[in-house]
């Protein structure tokens, strides 16, 4: 599996995470230990990139990249993902497509790292403030 990463989607991501740490091309529908989103209606279209220096032996499917970075997925997500695979940024949001379109319009990002450290009365705001955004 390959993605090409756009320059500004690359410089976008380098500002926001540590790239050196493996990254994890997720889905963000509930279906995963770091999805902070359910519902049937983000089952597929919606992903996120998580950063973390934990391995995770579900997420071993590497996905190969010009810039070099420890990128991978499951094979859960594998099934959404087509060929052509490219991440690029529009309107300040990072943008997954395929050959088949548009995958995702807003990838979410996350630090799995410092998630690990929230408070259970911290990661239940941070979910109730995006409940408010989806389905």
């Amino acid at each position: 599996m390959e993605i090409i990463i756009k320059e500004a989607a690359k410089e976008y991501l380098e500002n926001q995470l540590d790239v050196e740490k493996d990254l994890l091309l997720a889905a963000d529908d509930g279906s995963n230990e770091y999805s902070k989103i359910g519902g049937s209606c983000a089952i597929g279209d919606k992903f996120q990139i998580v950063a973390t220096t934990h391995k995770n032996n579900n997420y071993k499917i590497p996905i190969n990249n010009a810039q070099n970075w420890k990128l991978y997925t499951s094979n859960s997500e594998q099934t959404f993902l087509g060929t052509g695979l490219t991440l690029d940024l529009l309107h300040n949001n990072l943008v997954l497509k395929d050959d088949s379109g548009i995958l995702d319009n807003n990838i979410t990002f996350q630090d799995a790292d410092k998630s690990a450290n929230q408070t259970d009365e911290e990661k239940m705001a941070e979910r109730k403030a995006l409940s408010q955004h989806i389905c």
